[in-house]
Order: C-alpha cells, then sequence, then structure tokens
C-alpha cells in the first residue's frame, strides 16, 4: 500500500521527467539475436557461418557466440562482423517507422564493453560497440526510443540458455565479481546514453535480463538491484542531472568542471554511495575514456562543460514476480524514475490447457498488471511476447490471439514483441517458425493491424472474460526461454479484468526511496 500511495502523490512527477518527449504507451519489438545471437531465430545464417546445432542441449556443440569465439579466434570479429552488418539494416528501421513501431528494446552483451572481458579465459566477438551506436542512429532518424537491455551478464545468470552468450550450467553471475563487472558495464551505458549523440534515443536501460527464476538461487541480487540504481543516478548527478525524488546530491571542484571523467572519478569516492557503486565508478573511468578515443568522443567526455539538464534514465527491471521464493523488491530501490519488464510465453507456459479456448480466457483475465501494481512494480511493460502456441493454431486464431494479447498487454506500460524478424529458410520451415515470432512476418499475413494500438476486433476478449467467478484460476508460467518452461506457475485470477486507463497505472508508479 506504502507504493501505491507514494505513486498516487508522484504520478505527475514521472510523467513529466521520464517519459518527456517520448510516447506515453510502447509499441515496440525485440532487435533479438543482432548483437546477442540467438541460432534458433537463423539456424541456417548460423551454421554458414560456421557454427553448429546441437539438438536439445546447446553446451554439446557451437551454439554460442562464446563458443563460437572459442573456436574460431583468428576469424569470429570478421564473420560477426558481417552478420552485425546484415542482420539489421537501415531498410529494417524504415519497415519498423512505417509500422507504427516507437520503441525497441536491444539485447545486449555484456562484451560489447570489450575491457570487461577476462581474457584468455573469456572469449567473445569484437567491435559491436560500432555497430550499435550505426543502429542508435538510424533509430534516433526514425524517431524510435530505444531500451538497452543487459541480456547477457558476466558469468551467465541463467543455466542452459543461448541467450546468455554461454551456453552453460555453470551460473556465476550471482557472486561480487560479476555484479561489479555488471556495475561498471551500467556505468559505461549510462554515460554513453547521456553523453553520445548516438545514443540520444536510448531512455532506459535494463539490469538483467530474466535472472534465476529461483530467488535461492541467486544471492545478493536485491543488492546489485540497489546498486545498479545508484550507479545510475551517480552517473546522471555527475553531469547535474536532476533525479526526481531523491536525496542524494554530488558536488565536483572546479577543477574538473570541464572534465566529465575526472569528475565521475571524483565521485567515485564520494561516501554517499556504496563501496560497490564507488569502486565500478572508478573502474568505468578509464574505459569510457578508452570509448572516447576510439570514436572520437575525447571532447565530449574530458574538455567541455557538463550537461546541466536533461531527462534521467528510467532503471528498469524484472518484475518482482519473476522470482519466487521471497525475492527482493526491485520497487523498494528505486530513485527517479523506474519501470518493470514481464516476459510471458505461452508456448512454454503451464496453462489450464493447450488449446484455443484455456488460452483465451487466460490472457482474457490476465491480471499481472494489478498484482504487479499493488507490490510497487508499475508502470509495466511486456518486454517479450509472442503468437507462438502449444498447438497447431490457424491463421483465424492469431489474428484472435494477437488482439487478445495486444489488448492485454495494453492495459499497462505497453509491449514489445519477440522478435521483429526471423529467419525463413529450410530449417526453419520455411516461414513456420517466422509465422508466430517474426512481428513483421505476422504484420504482412495480417496477424496484426497496421497501425500497432489498433485492433481487428476491440471485443475479441468479451466471450471470455469471466466477471462471475472469483475462486477460479489460470496458471501461466514466466518463462526463463523462448522455447523451454520455467517450473514455477503464477496464480492468475480469473476475475473480470476492470479496465483502467494507462494514467491509473502511472499514478501506482512508486518513484521516490522511502
Amino acid at each position: 500500500m506504502r507504493h501505491i500511495l507514494t505513486g498516487l502523490l508522484l504520478s505527475s512527477t514521472f510523467v513529466a521527467c521520464a517519459w518527456a518527449g517520448q510516447p506515453t504507451h510502447i509499441y515496440g519489438v525485440n532487435l533479438g539475436s543482432w548483437l546477442v545471437l540467438e541460432l534458433w531465430m537463423l539456424p541456417q545464417g548460423w551454421v554458414d557461418m560456421g557454427g553448429q546445432l546441437c539438438g536439445s542441449d546447446c553446451s554439446t556443440c557451437i551454439s554460442t557466440e562464446s563458443a563460437f569465439a572459442q573456436a574460431y579466434p583468428d576469424t569470429v570479429n570478421v564473420t560477426f562482423a558481417q552478420h552485425w552488418d546484415t542482420w539489421f539494416t537501415q531498410s529494417d528501421v524504415d519497415t519498423l517507422k512505417a509500422a507504427g513501431i516507437n520503441t525497441v528494446r536491444i539485447p545486449l552483451g555484456y562484451w560489447i564493453v570489450e575491457d570487461l572481458v577476462n581474457r584468455p579465459y573469456e572469449l567473445y566477438p569484437q567491435g559491436g560497440l560500432n555497430y550499435l551506436r550505426r543502429g542508435l542512429g538510424w533509430l534516433q532518424d526514425a524517431g524510435i526510443q530505444v531500451i538497452l537491455d543487459h541480456h547477457a551478464l558476466p558469468g551467465v545468470q541463467t543455466a542452459q540458455q543461448m541467450f546468455t552468450g554461454n551456453c552453460t550450467t555453470d551460473v556465476q553471475f550471482y557472486t561480487p565479481y560479476n555484479y561489479r563487472r555488471a556495475l561498471v558495464w551500467t556505468a559505461v551505458m549510462t554515460t554513453l546514453s547521456h553523453l553520445d549523440p548516438n545514443f540520444g534515443n536510448v531512455f532506459s536501460i535494463e539490469a538483467a535480463n530474466e535472472p534465476n527464476n529461483d530467488a535461492s538461487q541467486t544471492p545478493g541480487y536485491g543488492t546489485f538491484q540497489e546498486n545498479f540504481v545508484q550507479t545510475v543516478r551517480a552517473v546522471e548527478l555527475t553531469l547535474g542531472i536532476s533525479v526526481p525524488s531523491s536525496n542524494l546530491s554530488v558536488s565536483v571542484s572546479a577543477s574538473v568542471s570541464n572534465n566529465f571523467t575526472a569528475a565521475l572519478n571524483e565521485t567515485s569516492s564520494a561516501t554517499i554511495f556504496p563501496a560497490e557503486v564507488q569502486a565500478a565508478l572508478s573502474e568505468a573511468v578509464p574505459i569510457i575514456m578508452g570509448i572516447g578515443a576510439t570514436y572520437g568522443l575525447q571532447t565530449i567526455f574530458e574538455a567541455s562543460p557538463f550537461k546541466q539538464s536533461g531527462t534521467p534514465l528510467v532503471t528498469n527491471f524484472m518484475d518482482v514476480n519473476w522470482q519466487h521464493n521471497n525475492p527482493s523488491n526491485p520497487a523498494d530501490v528505486a530513485i527517479g524514475p523506474q519501470a518493470y519488464d514481464d516476459h510471458l510465453y505461452y508456448s512454454s507456459a503451464v496453462c489450464r490447457g493447450n488449446d484455443p479456448t484455456s488460452y483465451m480466457t487466460s490472457i482474457c483475465n490476465l491480471a499481472e498488471i494489478q498484482t504487479d501494481a499493488a507490490l510497487g512494480n508499475s508502470p509495466l511493460w511486456f518486454g517479450e511476447w509472442s503468437l507462438d502456441t502449444q498447438f497447431n493454431a490457424t491463421d483465424e486464431f492469431l489474428y484472435q490471439w494477437a488482439d487478445a494479447q495486444k489488448l492485454a498487454y495494453s492495459k499497462g506500460a505497453g509491449w514489445i514483441y519477440w522478435n521483429f524478424k526471423i529467419e525463413t529458410s529450410n530449417l526453419t520451415n520455411g516461414n513456420a517458425r517466422a509465422r508466430q515470432w517474426s512481428y513483421l512476418e505476422g504484420l504482412e499475413l495480417g496477424f496484426f493491424t497496421q497501425d500497432p494500438a489498433a485492433f481487428h476486433d476491440p471485443n475479441v476478449c468479451a466471450p471470455y472474460t469471466n466477471s462471475t467467478s472469483n475462486n477460479t484460476s489460470t496458471s501461466v508460467s514466466n518463462s526463463t526461454s523462448k522455447g523451454t518452461s520455467s517450473s514455477v506457475p503464477i496464480s492468475i485470477p480469473t476475475t473480470g479484468y476492470q479496465p483502467l486507463i494507462y494514467f491509473m497505472f502511472l499514478l501506482s508508479s512508486s518513484l521516490i526511496f522511502l
């Protein structure tokens, strides 16, 4: 209740500051398999690059970026440059803009900040930051806003998943060493988001994509969440950017008033921040200087007056219900604007039934937004979802399925589809996979409306909304991958969803650190 009351008082601050100049509702797609490659989306392309297809166990062959770099250390950078150059292009941006997409979520690996890679024990392709900067420039010109998603974290956050960049059972993210590397990554990305002109359309950074669902297996994760927020705000306060509702303040000496990296070095000694944050800021300084030298940003980083105004980034976490076993609540660490992310994949869910009626009944009575808001996790967007099913879906059903999911997710802050495109090849049965996983293919087939805010049938849920039964529930699991299911069900009451306008969800946002 405290979070809800706090949000009621401060919603206007969030609207004015966090969303200034940006759409109030997200209609987006993920740029999956671009800078973190997942072979299931382009299996023929992966084989052509020199990768392998392992079957059910991705640890047994060349199935990830790490395995590829180890297998081809001399050619990996050239091979991946070709992939980065062709998987996401200016033409794709033009198509997304024409489709009304206003947001993209870009999955990134920690290795895009190359100094964080512990060579030779860790190997990943190099050069991705150059392509990220170019792509961000295209998106900015198109007026499309961006969420930078820390998709693959140092040490690997989830076992046996290609999306971590290293398919392994040896999960080491939840250690002080790798938490620190993730905080350094955060400091670098926050700096670039505010000072690199190519990053001008970045409005949010996501701390960690899909951590282990079991909170008992993620020691220290709550402290990491707190330190993530403080790292972002420390960089912003050093820049002179006002952070609403923050009781933190940073002042730098006159001698470094024209040198951001020197000022950040001063901030790294500020005792108002935890030791982990101080260490991350200090370690980020030479990395930022190196990036400045590589991309001609030295003047901005080291020889110009600080930015005295600007909008603070929206810190972003997977919602508290992503984990079970007494997880920490990210709402408790908010300082300034913060938002929450959930991923729903019915094709890897534990549902009452694997049939069209069960799917429609579940999505049309989805209570996720209210449940999260009651815990302060609002505004909530749905950062990954698809049209995939556990049964052979007809085209007629997919029209309804697209409408129903869009309708449910639009009652929050909006939605971001996985993925913007999928390879069409013999290894994907032509367009069979793309039909339910590619937004652009779904748009071409007519499952999605040309205007992402529109619906084929705005009353699609009317036959499935149960406004009389308060005791039944449908179970849908959080997914830990696009192809496998989590073992942790979420109980979703099938009471009738009472529509609330989006502004009311902003009213439930917890925006201050109490």
